[in-house]
């Protein structure tokens, strides 16, 4: 009966708009989550007694884990469905959150080790998220507002950095910084209950009609994804799954790319402060409300570069030129940044690193290529490998700017290699990619 009277409908509901702003709350919570001991870092340092390289072992402990549990979060998306893993995932990472704010009870050794292993599981309840918004988006979204869809959930990042940030630090001054952690874990906690409520597949939704489950289907969305789960996903992973996707010059050209994207990323929410410290002279306090400004103009290149990639797609071009065209010349706005080393004006200098934060919101459309192009049959774990490669970049691009900063003495050297990433980027889409289209596996 219920779709029968979906089929009268004529005019298609809109439900896939409530999909993807539910995403980009659950995405700005996923990276307020990441920030928390950021936040509250130099408080939790002082009173639990922690030296600098300890706490440097505490922050690596996310992004290792975080990686490593890129394949097997994929493989559980396609094997049990985004509904399910996805609810798991913030429900879990967020209780580890919470179980954070009891590690001020400890003290010595016992609480390093601790904090140590509630970060390392945080990072590894979070894996499945990315892999898990690029699935959904490639289910409920045609192709044509695909790369839309993609920048509203990818730029959460920034809007968490914006909103998130000064909450956490009023929460640290006012009420201590446990607090932190039980806010922001419960958040997350709330939020599980409200994806149970609200996520189905698009041809199996209630509040969705026909009309629109068509409108998705004929533009290549996914709508019986988990519905199809079953049928298609391995029951096991599939190392030869694995295997070609790195026989696939596309999907090489992919991972590459994304690699390069995320040290831009990494730069700014690692060395970025630092550099306007100690190579520009700013006091701590301009330094941090200078860098939060390249995370508005990246929240705002990520939308535009989502627009312009489907505005193109409706204007007739290509889907390799609608996605590839601002990936390049976001990355070729990020180099601007190498023109730091050449300039004493500080005003110039938050310009140009404004414009290339700018330039890789614009250029972040990696995971709208990653739903035009998975495989149908392993689009999670085809997003874990992505999310994996991509996210190599946490551990390589703070390493490699540390060197360095300390062989040279300067932070020229940095500017330029992350400069270098962007070109990289951009020759990876440009020369590596190829067409873009929906890889096909053999099975």
């Amino acid at each position: 009966m219920g779709a029968d009277l979906k089929t009268l409908d004529e005019k298609p509901t809109h439900f896939r708009y409530y999909v993807v702003l539910l995403l980009f709350v659950l995405t700005a919570v996923n990276y307020a989550d990441r920030a928390t001991l950021a936040i509250t870092g130099p408080v939790v340092s002082k009173q639990l007694g922690l030296n600098a390289a300890q706490m440097g072992y505490i922050f690596s402990a996310f992004g290792w884990a975080y990686v490593i549990g890129q394949l097997p979060g994929g493989w559980l998306l396609d094997r049990f469905g985004s509904k399910t893993v996805y609810a798991f995932s913030l429900f879990t990472w967020s209780v580890f959150t919470v179980c954070q704010g009891f590690v001020g009870f400890l003290a010595g050794g016992v609480a390093v080790t601790a904090l140590f292993s509630l970060r390392l599981m945080v990072g590894f309840a979070e894996a499945p998220s990315f892999p898990g918004n690029s699935r959904v988006v490639a289910a409920w979204f045609p192709g044509n507002e695909r790369g839309t869809a993609t920048a509203v959930f990818n730029s959460a990042q920034y809007f968490a950095t914006v909103i998130f940030a000064p909450l956490m630090g009023w929460i640290t001054s006012a009420f201590g910084w446990p607090w932190v952690f039980g806010v922001m874990g419960g958040l997350g906690i709330m939020l599980t209950f409200v994806w149970l409520k609200a996520m189905h597949s698009p041809a199996n939704h209630p509040l969705t009609n026909q009309a629109e489950v068509d409108y998705i289907a004929a533009g290549g969305g996914l709508v019986s994804l988990d519905q199809k789960k079953k049928e298609t996903a391995p029951s096991a992973p599939k190392w030869n799954y694995i295997g070609q996707l790195f026989a696939n010059r596309m999907m090489v050209g992919i991972f590459l790319g994304q690699f390069c994207i995320n040290a831009i990323t990494y730069f700014f929410i690692t060395w970025f402060p630092v550099y306007l410290v100690q190579a520009r002279g700013m006091s701590i306090l301009k330094a941090g409300f200078v860098a939060s400004l390249p995370a508005v103009c990246g929240f705002a290149g990520g939308i535009l570069g989502g627009v312009m990639s489907d505005y193109m797609l409706r204007k007739g071009y290509s889907l390799s030129a609608a996605r590839k065209t601002p990936i390049v010349l976001g990355m070729v706005l990020s180099m601007t940044m190498i023109a730091c080393n050449y300039t004493d004006l500080e005003w110039f200098v938050v310009a140009l690193m404004a414009m290339a934060f700018f330039g890789k919101g614009v250029g972040a459309l990696g995971w709208a290529v990653l739903s035009d192009t998975a495989p149908k049959q392993i689009t999670g774990l085809a997003g874990g490998v992505f999310n994996m490669c991509g996210n190599l970049s946490s551990i390589s691009t703070p390493i490699v700017i540390g060197y360095i900063i300390q062989t040279t003495g300067s932070f020229n050297g940095a500017l330029v290699f992350v400069g270098a990433n962007a070109l990289l980027a951009a020759f990876s889409y440009l020369l590596i990619v190829g067409e873009i289209k929906r890889m096909e596996l053999k099975v």
